[in-house]
């Protein structure tokens, strides 16, 4: 009798609290993706399988295959642009993986408002507001995590939307955790504004996550977006 009832209140407490898991990226096309337009810049995003460009060490190729988002602009075919999703959601844990080459640059924009920094740190030992972790213009990371370029990291992010009432902004955003690498690199961080460069430079109590396109080339997978209780 006990542990019906103690099914039925876990079932009602799940019901009352749901936590939903889900990807913006189907892992076959990036139809459920935008990009920002900029200038000149043209799309450099595809699903694949990435790798070092063996002839540079600082290019990425996408070969055949699927699950990976990969973005491969080069001197050649010139600078790519940001993505970012159609999905959209408010406070959640975000876990995905990415790959940089030597030398490159991207980043995370939670809401597409507020920037992870993706970057190649390997073996830096002073550490800035631009190196992998940082909260772009607001905190440096804690420690250097980054692997040697082109190899898969793993981020986890735990981010808190801003709240609003009456259209007006009550609380602001906030990360309380980034980790990377299994390493933390950040924890219990205020975010009173976006970061420069977002997708709109307005504050909501939902949004899309984007991937910085226009900086260097970059790939991402195993996105995960799950809803905090």
């Amino acid at each position: 009798m006990m542990k019906i009832i103690l099914s039925l209140t876990l079932a009602l407490l799940f019901t009352l609290n749901p936590v939903h898991a889900g990807s913006p990226f189907n892992g076959k096309d990036l139809n459920d993706w935008k990009t920002k337009p900029r200038g000149k810049n043209t799309n450099h995003w595809s699903v694949g399988i990435a790798a070092i460009n063996p002839e540079k060490s600082n290019e990425l190729i996408a070969g055949e295959g699927s699950g990976e988002m990969v973005n491969t602009p080069s001197k050649t075919k010139g600078k790519s642009l940001d993505i970012y999703s159609e999905f959209k959601y408010g406070d959640a844990r975000i876990e995905l993986e990415i790959m940089v080459p030597k030398g490159s640059n991207s980043g995370i924009y939670l809401h597409g408002e507020y920037e992870i920094q993706v970057l190649d740190s390997y073996g830096r030992t002073k550490l800035g507001m631009g190196d992998m972790g940082a909260i772009y213009g607001a905190k440096p990371p804690a420690t250097n995590a980054c692997k040697k370029p082109g190899e898969w990291q793993k981020y986890e992010i735990i981010f808190r939307a801003p709240q609003f009432k009456d259209g007006k902004k009550v609380k602001n955003a906030r990360i309380d955790k980034v980790v990377l690498n299994g390493k933390v690199l950040q924890k219990d961080v205020e975010l009173p504004r976006p970061t420069p460069g977002g997708l709109t430079g307005k504050e909501k109590a939902k949004g899309p996550i984007m991937f910085q396109g226009d900086h260097g080339p970059v790939a991402y997978r195993n996105i995960k977006i799950s809803a905090l209780k």
